[in-house]
């Protein structure tokens, strides 16, 4: 299945579509780009794990761009972009990583 993710503007109350995100791994020491999307009009990219890879135990990091939906709702946004790394561990055949944004925060968690 992979890694999934989306994005919910907490302070609107709706998706944030439109925002580009970049999947990484590090091996090595060094970041290796893995897939870059962008979220559809659900504020959702439901398969950022590129289709021939197998979801493997390592460190991954998810990059959104959210300067970019900041420019598109004319909004003053603190942070330009946001990026969440985190653990797959052995065994793990999916990760729903969400973040949920605002103008001057946000969160994120594990999701299902």
């Amino acid at each position: 299945m992979g890694i999934s993710t989306h994005i919910l503007d907490t302070s609107l109350g709706r998706p944030a579509a439109g925002v580009p995100i970049t999947l990484a791994r590090i091996t090595n020491e060094e970041w290796f780009t893995l897939k870059e999307a962008t979220t559809d009009e659900d504020g959702r990219c439901k398969h950022l794990l590129p289709e021939a890879d197998v979801l493997r135990p390592g460190i991954y990091r998810i990059h959104f761009e959210t300067l970019v939906y900041y420019k598109q709702h004319q909004l003053h946004g603190l942070y330009p972009y946001v990026e969440i790394v985190f653990t797959v561990s052995e065994g793990e055949q999916h990760y729903h990583i969400p973040l949920l944004l605002t103008a001057n925060g946000y969160t994120t968690y594990r999701g299902s």
